[in-house]
């Protein structure tokens, strides 16, 4: 069912918006909520909880793009699931790849405004702008969707090691790139 029809449902009110946005988005959800979280059960709360998260959210909400929506609310409940259950533990999945992230960017919890917040927003915004589209999945996939080197060289066609290499790469360029703006690393 198309996008649009989707969100007709949900302003309608309509218990079928839930069923076909479950068929529809689904098992992205449950990806992106088990590479965060690592744990299944976990996972699939993150997802009933983004159906009932979207459910509550429109209407209001009228989002142009659903699936990017609805990641984003799955996303944000698997992160906030997440710190409560490693509040003094490390989980190597997800940590792993925003260990990676921290040579670049100050750490948000030294960020002492929420303008800060956005500035540093802006600018990863328009770093992405200028990669490539090859480059912009692979940074993607890994720094938001969490995804392994190895679900990324399934993904992409690329060998784990080259995965490996651009992202340090794009690590390196995209620290340039915010040293350049005079971003405080």
């Amino acid at each position: 069912m198309e996008d649009n029809k989707i969100i007709e449902l949900f302003f309608q009110r309509s218990e079928t918006a839930i069923n076909e946005l479950a068929a529809k988005y689904g098992r992205l959800c449950q990806k992106i909520a088990q590479n965060i979280l690592n744990n299944a059960s976990d996972a699939e709360e993150c997802v009933n909880d983004t159906y009932l998260g979207v459910w509550n959210s429109i209407p209001p909400n009228h989002p142009e793009s659903l699936s990017a929506y609805v990641c984003r609310i799955a996303r944000n409940l698997s992160l906030k699931r997440y710190q409560y259950n490693t509040a003094s533990k490390r989980n190597s999945i997800y940590d792993a790849s925003i260990d990676e992230l921290e040579e670049c960017i100050a750490s948000l919890k030294d960020v002492e405004s929420e303008i800060e917040s956005k500035q540093l927003t802006a600018f990863i915004e328009q770093f992405l702008d200028t990669l490539n589209e090859t480059d912009r999945i692979l940074f993607m996939r890994r720094y938001y969707f969490s995804d392994s080197y190895a679900d990324i060289a399934a993904q992409t066609g690329l060998s784990e090691k080259n995965v490996s290499v651009r992202l340090t790469r794009l690590r390196t360029k995209m620290k340039k790139y915010l040293t350049e703006r005079d971003y405080v690393i």
